[in-house]
């Protein structure tokens, strides 16, 4: 009889702590969407050749932008962003779109991931373009983050280029 109560006293315990998608203590989750907004930095080749803050804050182009994420599994996801450094010319000066890998880390509320894709450059120059870079995310709750990433820029008709972005992700 004992081991019977055992058995049935524990089931519920393993299956109360077992984690499922809507786990509230899983704080990157499957069939994610979030909103990215945020501030970028780019800077070109020779500043990333010789980068220090003080070439960043002389050659460094700052601007904002916004972006829209999904993940398809905890890890896996896509994400596209555009954003602006003027107000001369178009409205929007870059769009992109990505593959990202992230790695979250509950416990700790971070989640360090890489990405790479393309987008269309509207300005300075009209131009297509490859990218990869890295970041990272620390979430306050299942809603609400903060992020900062780094991404390298390749174009085969200008000059390749870097861009750094910070930002709050909203995640429902």
């Amino acid at each position: 009889m004992k081991l019977w109560m055992m058995s049935a006293v524990c089931l519920p315990l393993t299956v109360a702590t077992a984690q499922t998608p809507g786990n509230p203590d899983e704080l990157f989750r499957a069939d994610e969407t979030s909103l990215d907004l945020f501030g970028s930095v780019s800077v070109g080749q020779e500043t990333i050749d010789h980068i220090s803050g003080e070439k960043i804050k002389e050659d460094g182009e700052f601007g904002a932008g916004i972006g829209l994420n999904y993940f398809f599994t905890r890890m896996l996801g896509l994400g596209v962003d555009a954003y602006s450094e003027n107000t001369h010319g178009p409205f929007v000066d870059n769009t992109s779109g990505n593959l990202i890998l992230r790695f979250p880390i509950d416990k700790i509320h971070l989640a360090p991931y890489i990405y790479g894709g393309g987008g269309y450059q509207f300005d300075p120059g009209e131009v297509w373009f490859a990218q990869a870079g890295a970041g990272l995310e620390v979430r306050f709750n299942q809603s609400v983050g903060l992020f900062v990433d780094a991404r390298y820029v390749m174009t085969d008709e200008t000059e390749n280029f870097g861009v750094g972005r910070v930002g709050l992700r909203f995640s429902f």
